[in-house]
């Protein structure tokens, strides 16, 4: 009788990990940009349709952050701020995860164009492709210029949730595009610039490891100031009221004063600790959040839209 061979033990992941591959905290800022976009629409959207296309859009991010972490799995192993990941841990399986994102991604696509639009799945769709193929596969091995272009992934969901209302495309949800476009590069170099050693160690080529610290800071800078008149663009458009377009005009000096300093910063004995970057990047976060907030304020509240 032949030996038979002990059954494979399987591994300890459970609904925490496979949350993870979601990005949760990513999640939450594409699901709040494109709920906003959608309630900032002209057109109110029946509450059960606009919950689906929030819910399709969150899930599709999940998606893409699943698959994401498939194909980044050898490079999170090597980086002290991912290596804690399901994949890179050992604690599921890589065809786990990659059909896990798959099933998230072609079936908020589904949903989406089932219930709502074909736009708009047409729109979320491009977004998935664009994170998981064009920025992850192609863009991030191979260009420092990888979260210029990249950009464009997270930009997608105002867009979709502005769509979802109206079902059409106008020159608002192109300006929301566009403001989540311009402030991602300084956004996320200046996390780039304090984990700098984790991108190294895994070979990506992010702005700080291939260009310095010196040029980074600079193109912070750049993409800082043409963000605040970008951001202003609703307001001076006419496409917005006061509240948004004070909103943004606070929002973004403050965002360009804080990559000023950033920019200027030439004090060796503090640069380890990188105190200037981390208030940038802390301030970018509530930067979006207070900016959308105020686009939904000004809808509800003076009844402004494009």
């Amino acid at each position: 009788m032949p030996f038979a061979s002990a059954p494979p033990i399987p591994l300890p992941a459970d609904w925490r990990d496979f949350l993870s591959l979601t990005k949760p905290r990513v999640m939450s800022l594409v699901v709040f940009t494109g709920l906003c976009g959608m309630l900032a629409a002209p057109i109110s959207v029946n509450p059960v349709l606009g919950f689906v296309a929030i819910l399709c859009i969150a899930v599709g991010a999940g998606g893409s952050g699943a698959l994401n972490q498939w194909w980044e799995a050898d490079l999170d192993a090597k980086m002290k701020r991912t290596k804690d990941r399901p994949l890179p841990a050992g604690r599921m399986e890589p065809t786990a995860a990659r059909d896990f994102g798959l099933v998230l991604s072609i079936g908020s696509v589904l949903v989406m164009g089932l219930a709502v639009g074909w736009l708009a799945a047409a729109i979320l769709a491009l977004s998935i492709v664009y994170y998981a193929v064009i920025y992850t596969i192609w863009l991030k091995p191979r260009t420092p210029q990888n979260i210029v272009i990249g950009g464009g992934a997270g930009a997608f969901p105002p867009m979709i949730g502005w769509i979802a209302a109206t079902g059409d495309i106008t020159l608002m949800p192109v300006l929301l595009f566009a403001i989540i476009f311009f402030w991602t590069p300084p956004h996320f170099w200046a996390l780039a610039l304090f984990v700098e050693t984790d991108y190294a160690a895994a070979g990506v080529p992010m702005m700080p490891v291939v260009a310095g610290h010196h040029s980074t800071r600079r193109q912070i800078l750049v993409y800082s100031v043409l963000l605040l008149p970008i951001a202003m663009a609703p307001f001076l458009l006419a496409l917005t009221g006061w509240i948004y377009g004070l909103s943004a005009l606070v929002l973004g000096t403050a965002f360009l004063f804080l990559s000023l300093k950033v920019a200027t910063f030439r004090n060796a004995a503090n640069d380890a600790d990188m105190r200037a970057e981390k208030r940038l990047f802390a301030f970018s976060v509530i930067y979006l959040f207070a900016l959308f907030g105020a686009l939904v304020a000004d809808r509800l509240i003076l009844g402004v839209s494009a």
